[in-house]
């Protein structure tokens, strides 16, 4: 298509894109593909939509020429503005009813269009565009398009006639062949025309260029968009001369990037092998079949895994796209662009992991712009899980997608920076009627992660109301622990956060206060969630009480155990919450009687079912208790043993689910320990009746070659 617009030399160049983006068309030449356009609604961010161009792309070649030789270009298809205020649910799907590169290669005996078109039109390189045309017309005959369809076609001829008008004479039309026989010839009359396009709904777009990935390409769907193999073709259209060498060198690199063994000699018999399939084949050239093909039997050795990494590296590949400084913005772009740069944080398709160290004004102020874009919406990093128990270190994945440019223009209203964007942001969240009290405090732990001391102070009126009016204990433990982590991360940051140790305080005392009636008649499943709060609450308070200057008798913890202490006491509670909360108090040195409480919670005057519940409540911390503390295992191993066959029967799932979570060395200790103190290799020698045993042992020295006696 270049050489044929070198040689028509046209005046004018129309190409399938929305008009709208007329105006920025010259700011191609700054651009670096793969780029997209962006056309978006102000203030309706479901309503926007994407026309990607790949440097091989046709359109983005004819773009190229008309800027470089200084021919008008415009897009010809219908408008942005009355695409997008089209709400039906496939407004921005293909309106292709039919494929007509599949009905060619059929007609071919492909069973395979990518196949058939490589092998006629790309590989050949000689295939004229008036041929291309005459199949099109065969395949279109008798077609009757769709509304929509009809409409972008007629939008298309309506441009072609205003070009003709303005006195061009050699006009080019980029377009998707499909519509070669609506564009040629003699033109339908413009009443036509013009009367399927009145009375079209219209609303208000923007269009900008955004950076685009080939992985988007490669997944993006609709006419027109979707690249199955988007490295692959960057390839062939950037090598011409020997391209099928050139590529398997290059997926040797990748293998022995990964520290894979991959020689000369292997990539000199993977292309014979790739030329010698495609001329069984009946091939010009080896296609990307022939090619993996190759790959996978030489290079990889017919490893699955080698072959899915060439595919991710080369035949998708990691390029993304980049827009000038010129390029239209919104503030907020355009901020988030200037601290990009000076936290040499470089936006990248494939997935990258930064380690940060807190300690670093660099590493926080990479954490803070992270937290702040989170809050955004726009989730370019993903964090990952904290490594210990330290809160100077998050490690964070990192890797842009074209959807976070539209992100950034959906609330650009909120801010023209960054900082300013996310407070606003927490603002609203917290004014919000249908803002329950975990979301709040889950957003004080945004807005400390994130350092927004501008929404802070309101975040957290509107939690402090939120927790005066909520009568929910569990909703309080619940909230707790994001609170406290937020208290935390306000002196680890040096965040000021003044007033919320207050609310803390106020919380704990609140569920301390409501935890008693809490308790109160569970079954099951409400005594599991509830022993889920506890737990999270007894860390939430370990860890506020690490920095708490208060004596231990009026501390957060003094106060928390002693709500404990006087729970564990009651004769009504549910055996799981009484077993636990026996365990904690055990671990936290308030208990001297814990083989007391046992041996009364498996007593015979208990039922098994809630005996096996205590001992499920009570073991949930691990198993080296039983192994260091001979009395407590002794007093399962007699309650076990003392269960009849139909009662084991009934508490075995409890019972397996207990010792299942426990670590195989805790098992295992456990295990030996029992060996040990019960003798029970002389009970089982005892129990062996040796006149039974004969023949099964005469059975195995027979199988191992051995006489018996």
């Amino acid at each position: 298509m270049r050489a044929e617009l070198e040689r028509l030399r046209p005046d004018a160049i129309l190409i399938e894109g929305p008009p709208e983006a007329d105006g920025i068309v010259g700011l191609a030449p700054e651009l670096e593909p793969p780029v997209a356009l962006l056309a978006h609604v102000p203030g309706m961010p479901a309503r926007a939509a994407f026309w990607p161009f790949a440097g091989f792309s046709p359109e983005w070649q004819a773009i190229k020429y008309g800027t470089s030789a200084g021919v008008p270009v415009r897009f010809c298809d219908l408008p942005a503005a009355h695409s997008l205020a089209d709400d039906r649910d496939d407004a921005e799907t293909p309106d292709l009813r039919a494929d007509p590169i599949g009905s060619l290669a059929a007609a071919a005996g492909y069973d395979d269009p990518e196949r058939w078109w490589e092998d006629v039109v790309e590989h050949r390189g000689d295939t004229p565009f008036e041929v291309i045309a005459e199949a099109m017309a065969a395949v279109r005959e008798g077609y009757r398009p769709d509304e929509r369809e009809a409409r972008r076609e007629a939008y298309m001829r309506k441009t072609l006639r205003a070009a003709l008008k303005q006195g061009h004479t050699r006009i080019a039309v980029i377009c998707g062949a499909w519509h070669v026989p609506a564009l040629t010839g003699t033109l339908p009359p413009a009443t036509a025309d013009n009367a399927l396009l009145r009375g079209l709904p219209k609303v208000k777009a923007e269009l900008t260029w955004v950076p685009w990935t080939y992985g988007r390409l490669a997944s993006w769907s609709g006419y027109g968009a979707g690249i199955t193999s988007p490295g692959w073709y960057h390839h062939l259209f950037t090598v011409p001369d020997r391209p099928v060498e050139r590529w398997l060198a290059g997926a040797a690199a990748v293998l022995r990037d990964e520290g894979l063994a991959v020689s000369s000699a292997h990539v000199i018999e993977s292309v014979r092998l790739a030329d010698s399939l495609a001329a069984l084949r009946g091939r010009p050239l080896a296609g990307l079949g022939e090619v993996t093909e190759a790959a996978r039997a030489v290079l990889c050795e017919g490893d699955d895994l080698a072959v899915e990494l060439i595919q991710r590296r080369m035949v998708v590949g990691d390029r993304l796209g980049h827009v000038s400084d010129g390029t239209p913005m919104v503030p907020l772009q355009r901020d988030l662009r200037d601290q990009q740069r000076r936290l040499r944080l470089k936006p990248e398709a494939l997935d990258r992991e930064f380690d940060l160290d807190l300690r670093k004004p660099l590493d926080l102020d990479r954490s803070r712009l992270l937290h702040r874009l989170r809050l955004l919406g726009v989730d370019w990093g993903t964090l990952g899980e904290a490594r210990g128990k330290g809160t100077f270190r998050e490690t964070w994945t990192l890797r842009w997608r074209p959807e976070h440019d539209l992100a950034l223009i959906e609330q650009a209203a909120l801010g023209t920076t960054v900082l300013a964007a996310a407070a606003q942001r927490a603002t609203d969240l917290a004014a919000a009627e249908s803002a329950a009290l975990a979301d709040l405090t889950s957003l004080v732990e945004k807005c400390l992660l994130a350092e927004l001391p501008p929404a802070l102070p309101g975040v957290l009126a509107a939690l402090s109301a939120k927790a005066a009016l909520d009568t929910d204990v569990t909703h309080l433990m619940a909230a707790l622990p994001a609170m406290v982590r937020a208290h935390r991360y306000g002196d680890v940051r040096g965040t000021p956060a003044e007033g919320l140790a207050v609310i803390v305080r106020s919380m704990l005392e609140r569920i301390c206060v409501g935890l008693p009636v809490a308790v109160t008649g569970l079954d099951d499943d409400a005594a599991a969630d509830l022993l889920k709060h506890v737990d999270a609450v007894h860390a939430a308070v370990a860890l506020l009480t690490e920095h708490d200057p208060a004596p231990a008798s009026v501390s957060p913890r003094g106060r928390w155990l002693a709500t404990l202490r006087g729970i564990s006491d009651r004769q009504d509670l549910h055996g799981l919450i009484e077993g636990r909360l026996t365990r904690i108090l055990l671990d936290s040195g308030e208990l001297d009687d814990a083989g007391d409480r046992m041996s009364r919670a498996m007593s015979r005057g208990q039922t098994p079912a809630r005996a096996a519940a205590w001992v499920e409540g009570f073991l949930a911390g691990g198993g080296l208790l039983l192994v260091h503390d001979p009395r407590l295992l002794g007093l399962v191993d007699g309650w076990l043993t003392g269960l009849s066959g139909e009662q084991f029967t009934d508490v075995l799932p409890l019972l397996r689910r207990t010792f299942g979570g426990f670590a195989a060395p805790e098992r295992r200790a456990i295990g030996e320990r029992l060996r040990s103190a019960g003798g029970v290799e002389e009970e089982r020698e005892q129990d062996v009746d040796e006149e039974r045993a004969a023949a099964a042992v005469a059975t195995v020295l027979a199988i191992l070659g051995k006489a018996a006696g």
